[in-house]
């Protein structure tokens, strides 16, 4: 039997993908090993959000050869579809398939001989606009990453995305909660949704056919499924009747995860976000008036081009004040084809560096502040497959990482704890440990 194993780079979105494309392999006769395992196939599905993406490609084509020195390394993914050609030309890769392509990826490999020239099949992103293909991880983690939406028509100037991906296009309400209800099935507790623009879903063929809202209302509905994450959503389209539904909800679960890039409205414009920071305050406190103990995360980039230090500490000033849980900081890095690259008042490197470790910062003491916060209460947590010294980690509601000693019974199960002690590497310690029964 032939091997294949994968490697993911970059956002929930390409770890469902990741996981589908292993079904068609596993469909097709090939057995799925682990990374290190010496596989005759490696697929490596790639990110180009960051500079550092890419350079992560080529290490990673690197290690599967260690492993493995005559495997068959196929390239797929953002990067992939981007800059197929710069890819082609890294030493080991044998195949590049598009954002088109990499769902036929079975076809593509008929033949395992090493080739001296990457093979590369790739069209024009104009050609996957209308086509969404559906993806979901399973049997590799806890909870399942549902993919319900694809593209982006936002043109923000610093992202590569809607090249790479294409405009927004979604799966049908009805396709979602067949996939929803087959997971459930499988025993998965918790389904966490994803998008490139979540919030943008209901676009078929070019039309807008339904809403988010009425997908959430839905999915609220299956049975079997406990635990139901937004993965991300942009401020402008998370609605205030969004907000209200997941604070009563029986399955959404209190986290939103909402990009703000910066708290300059100077420098939101420049990045042709579609809000102000205003609205972004208004969000939060709706949040919070409704769901107290609600995680709240924030996207932020730093070191845009014409950000002042004035424009920094403007965005510093307004995160401190801001009742959020921790922060996802990125440094802003240039990526061709957007308008971002091209503009005037870079930012050193250096400075860049600065800003982002003081953000790093500010999002721990966050993070500390909230989990603090949730010392004495009790919740629900759903504990994973790791070990770690002895001890096995979960997540509650909303989203406390807790630790407990290691009980191979607890894995995939959701127990009532009590949240006891902020540990000095910021998880939390439970105690009381009782089985929650699904009614």
């Amino acid at each position: 039997m032939k091997k294949v194993a994968f490697y993911t780079l970059g956002c929930k979105l390409n770890f469902s993908e990741t996981s589908t494309i292993g079904r068609l392999f596993t469909d097709a006769g090939y057995s799925v090993v682990e990374f290190t395992d010496a596989a005759d196939v490696y697929v490596i599905n790639t990110c180009s959000v960051t500079e550092h993406a890419d350079k992560k490609c080529r290490k990673v084509v690197k290690e599967a050869l260690k492993y493995s020195p005559n495997a068959y390394v196929t390239i797929v993914g953002c990067y992939a579809q981007l800059k197929p050609t710069e890819i082609a030309e890294i030493e080991g890769v044998d195949m590049v398939l598009g954002a088109a392509e990499k769902f036929r990826i079975v076809e593509f490999i008929s033949d395992l001989t090493k080739n001296p020239k990457a093979i590369v099949h790739q069209q024009n992103i104009e050609k996957v606009n209308h086509n969404f293909i559906a993806a979901y991880s399973i049997g590799d983690r806890t909870r399942t990453f549902l993919k319900v939406q694809d593209g982006c028509d936002y043109p923000c100037t610093y992202c590569t995305i809607p090249l790479a991906r294409g405009g927004s296009r979604s799966d049908t309400i009805e396709n979602v909660i067949n996939r929803a209800t087959q997971i459930a099935q499988s025993g998965v507790k918790e389904i966490v949704l994803t998008g490139v623009n979540l919030g943008d879903f209901g676009i078929r063929n070019g039309q807008r056919e339904d809403k988010f809202f009425d997908l959430v209302k839905a999915l609220d509905e299956v049975e079997g499924i406990e635990r139901i994450r937004i993965s991300s959503i942009e401020p402008n389209l998370l609605s205030n009747e969004i907000i209200e539904f997941v604070a009563t909800s029986k399955r959404f679960v209190p986290h939103f995860h909402i990009p703000l890039q910066s708290g300059s409205n100077k420098i939101l414009g420049l990045m042709k976000r579609r809000y102000q920071r205003e609205l972004y305050t208004e969000r939060v406190a709706k949040i919070k008036a409704v769901m107290p103990n609600c995680c709240i995360g924030v996207d932020v980039i730093v070191g845009f081009p014409g950000e002042t230090q004035e424009d920094f500490l403007d965005t510093y000033q307004f995160l401190n004040e801001l009742d959020i849980s921790y922060l996802h900081v990125f440094t802003y890095s240039e990526r061709e084809q957007t308008e971002a690259a091209e503009m005037k008042g870079k930012i050193a490197g250096s400075t860049r560096f600065d800003r982002n470790k003081m953000l790093h910062i500010l999002s721990d003491k966050k993070r500390r502040a909230f989990y603090e916060s949730q010392i004495g209460s009790t919740g629900q947590v759903l504990f994973e497959d790791d070990q770690k010294n002895g001890f096995m980690h979960g997540f509650t509601k909303n989203y406390v990482k807790v630790r407990a000693k290691y009980d191979p019974v607890m894995v995939n199960e959701l127990k009532q704890v009590k949240l006891v002690e902020l540990l000095a590497d910021g998880e939390v310690a439970v105690e009381e440990v009782e089985t929650v029964y699904a009614h």
